[in-house]
């Protein structure tokens, strides 16, 4: 055996002429049995017609069965795991000869473990403000509110306006409509144009409005553009905000009082900053992790996680209602763009997989079993039932997975050496 480059390998092969001739007698049976040639039933013809009228059906026959019996066959005799599919070369194929050629294939690499616990990562326990979950509880309230019915007078600002909005001119593709939206007049979440242009209008009004959208608009079909809309007032509203006391927390769920809402808000938006500022420092630690260790990507992996990025990135598109097939992407290009990414979270992975080994990092049933539970109570399925999809689809092999990587995720970073982020030193330094 070969090694050609990094996890590149080749093989001469030879497959011996005894087999061979086995394998396209067989495949002239296997045609006789359905062919049908002039004068004689199916199943009856002589194998020397056959041979002759079928010659090219029973090579690529014969190729196709032995190329790849003998492939693996020879994986087994010299113990290698090949990835991805082999490709062949110097393809000889000679009647009464052996049929020799050469299969290069990818082996994923040897990886010879550096230090990997004691890696700097950015991170520092994260704080709250009264004033953040005080913000969080105003949200709650909103959501809360109740909006009353106004007699019909000009719109003033406080007003919840109850307008319907239609695009007529700015935007290609198409149209946007919107019914029975509620616009609160003066709010800070209102589009600058609404609030400066619909006060004045009185249920039963109608007015055109351009809307000019900033550049970095999270929906980037609209990002940068001026859409004129045809705006439609059809009722004004008063918007009616609860108290926030221990009928508001026990009208939220299973609370006793407001005090006990608040410790619980303020709990969770702790646990969410730090689930989020917990992620980045993961992202940072595995980058380095990778950074550390120098060895060869197979093309075959590069490939996978090209795929998979582009099918990403279509679904993106055709969530924003553009058809991913008009597109046109060029993979060898998109593959070139993105191999410097694709590699490193390669590395990152086989690396985080390497590491779960050494430390016997493992999965358990009770784990993946609270998945199961957790997804069947929020779908309202029987647990049985969606364990069975999963188990059939590969789900559950997914999730053992995924639970695996985060444990040892976590195991990296609570073996990581913490330094405050560099910007808030740099305050705290002034």
């Amino acid at each position: 055996m070969a090694l050609v480059e990094g996890c590149k390998h080749a093989v001469d092969i030879e497959i011996p002429v005894e087999e061979v001739g086995k394998e396209a007698e067989r495949a002239a049976e296997a045609i006789r049995a359905k062919a049908h040639l002039q004068g004689f039933r199916p199943g009856k013809a002589p194998l020397s017609m056959i041979r002759k009228y079928y010659a090219s059906s029973i090579r690529q026959e014969v190729l196709d069965k032995l190329l790849s019996r003998f492939f693996r066959l020879r994986m087994e005799a010299e113990h290698l795991e090949p990835v991805g599919q082999p490709s062949v070369t110097d393809l000889v194929y000679e009647d009464d000869k052996p049929i020799t050629f050469k299969a290069h294939f990818e082996v994923a690499p040897e990886i010879e473990l550096k230090e990997y616990r004691g890696i700097t990562v950015p991170y520092e326990q994260p704080s709250l403000s009264d004033e953040e979950v005080e913000l969080r509880l105003q949200g709650l309230r909103n959501e809360k509110a109740d909006y009353v019915n106004l007699d019909p007078r000009p719109a003033e600002p406080g007003d919840v306006a109850v307008i319907d909005l239609h695009s007529t001119a700015g935007l290609e593709g198409e149209p946007i409509h919107g019914h029975d939206l509620k616009v609160e007049l003066g709010g800070a979440d209102t589009m600058p144009e609404l609030n400066e242009n619909i006060p004045g209008m009185a249920p039963g009004d109608i007015k055109t409005i351009s809307v000019t959208y900033p550049a970095e608009y999270a929906q980037e079909r609209l990002a940068g553009k001026t859409v004129e809309f045809r705006v439609n007032m059809k009722a004004l509203q008063k918007k009616e905000l609860p108290d926030l006391d221990d009928e508001f927390a026990k009208d939220l769920g299973d609370f006793t009082s407001f005090e006990e809402l608040r410790n619980t808000v303020r709990t969770n938006m702790l646990r969410e900053r730090e689930i989020m500022e917990q992620r980045a420092a993961k992202e940072v630690l595995t980058g380095k992790l990778a950074d550390l260790h120098d060895f060869p990507v197979p093309e075959a992996f590069i490939d996978r996680q090209v795929e998979m990025y582009l099918n990403r990135f279509a679904s993106e598109q055709a969530q924003m209602g553009r058809d991913p097939k008009k597109l046109n992407i060029d993979f060898d290009r998109a593959k070139e763009a993105m191999r410097d990414r694709a590699v490193k979270e390669i590395k990152s992975s086989l690396l985080v997989e390497r590491i779960a080994e050494r430390e016997a990092v493992a999965t358990t049933q009770d784990e993946v079993d609270r998945e199961v539970q957790r997804y069947a109570k929020e779908h309202r399925e029987p647990a049985a039932a969606v364990r069975k999809k999963w188990q059939e689809d590969g789900t559950l092999q997914r999730i053992a997975h995924a639970i695996r990587t985060e444990k040892t995720l976590n195991f990296l970073f609570e073996n990581a050496r913490k330094e405050a982020p560099a910007a808030e030193n740099a305050q705290s330094a002034s």
